[in-house]
């Protein structure tokens, strides 16, 4: 089967190419880069734009299955450039699987979409999305939830992931951001650092895609349903950080930022930064203030019951790998 993932070059992206290699298929992803590593394993790279839709038509053509994983992420204060990928990107793709009679597109979403500014405490997706968003990324994630759920028809059976804090070796976002800011002495607690997080390693999160694959079909019981995805292992973020820059080979973080200065902060920087017109992300904005003050757990049952999911690596034992990685002693592929 050929099987198209859109990000595929990406840090989840690239673990779910690799993987449905391993398995036999044919796949090609649809990104920016050339990528001559996935090129040596047999990967196709199409390059190109998911904003464009005959970029999207082209590179779909022959695909049986699409894994949708390219997103724009971040806090930057330019809508356009969320709308047009995270939207206008996942309508072509919608658009494409139509018109090509793909019958499976499996949506990696986001736990922000449903996101109100308040703790999260064991909440499933019966959660609703919230009235008024924070920030461009989960408002533009949720709109384009909504558009996978809304395609999924007898023709094209969809299915939308929410993996949580994805994180492991290989990373290029999360674990990067934390050990610079450490090494810079900039790093801090938002609050004190007791509130519960839940967080998604690479392997699991990959794990998880690849069952909604094999489940998934038009009319089937996944068909049209939203998952939250993670280790199903809350700590504190305090303790999250910590396992991180241990394996990084810094010291604990001690400093900390009260939330309602930090919030304050926040605005006045997205304030400053839309004023200038400035595209780079600011240092703090109101929904990362909250967002790193506030409980974030989820109750995975329904992936467990629906999907078969389990997490195979713990935290503890993706902490090792990740301490290896970092050290230059681990080879991972992903």
């Amino acid at each position: 089967m050929k099987i198209m993932v859109t990000g595929g070059g990406g840090f989840l992206g690239k673990g779910i190419t690799l993987r449905l290699s391993e398995m036999g298929h044919k796949v090609k992803i649809l990104a920016r880069g050339e990528y001559p590593n996935l090129k040596e394993k047999g990967v196709e790279v199409h390059r190109g734009d998911i904003s464009d839709e005959k970029q999207v038509l082209s590179a779909l053509e022959g695909c049986s299955a699409v894994f949708h994983v390219a997103s724009k992420p971040g806090v930057s204060m330019d809508y356009s450039e969320y709308y047009n990928t995270n939207v206008k990107g996942t309508e072509n793709i919608i658009k494409a699987c139509l018109h090509h009679k793909i019958d499976k597109l499996i949506y990696t979403s986001s736990p922000s979409v449903v996101f109100d500014g308040k703790d999260q405490k064991g909440v499933d997706e019966s959660c609703p999305y919230p009235e008024k968003f924070l920030a461009y990324y989960p408002q533009t994630k949720a709109l384009a939830e909504q558009m996978v759920i809304k395609a999924n028809s007898p023709q094209l059976g969809t299915v939308s992931l929410r993996p949580h804090l994805i994180w492991g070796p290989g990373d290029n976002h999360l674990i990067p951001r934390i050990l610079d800011r450490a090494g810079s002495g900039r790093l801090r607690l938002v609050g004190d650092g007791k509130n519960l997080v839940d967080t998604v390693y690479i392997d699991n999160a990959v794990s998880a895609h690849i069952l909604a694959f094999e489940k998934l079909s038009p009319g089937s019981p996944v068909s049209g349903k939203v998952y939250f995805i993670t280790n199903d292992e809350p700590l504190e973020v305090k303790k999250i950080m910590d396992m991180i820059l241990d394996a990084g080979g810094f010291p604990p973080v001690n400093k900390k930022i009260p939330v309602g200065i930090a919030y304050a902060v926040g605005g006045i920087l997205e304030v400053i930064y839309s004023l200038l017109k400035k595209k780079e992300e600011p240092l703090m904005t109101r929904f990362v203030a909250l967002e790193l003050s506030q409980s974030h757990w989820f109750d995975i049952t329904a992936a467990k019951r629906d999907l078969g999911y389990s997490p195979s690596v713990s935290i503890a034992e993706g902490m090792k790998r990740l301490k290896k990685h970092l050290q230059g002693g681990y080879s991972n592929s992903k």
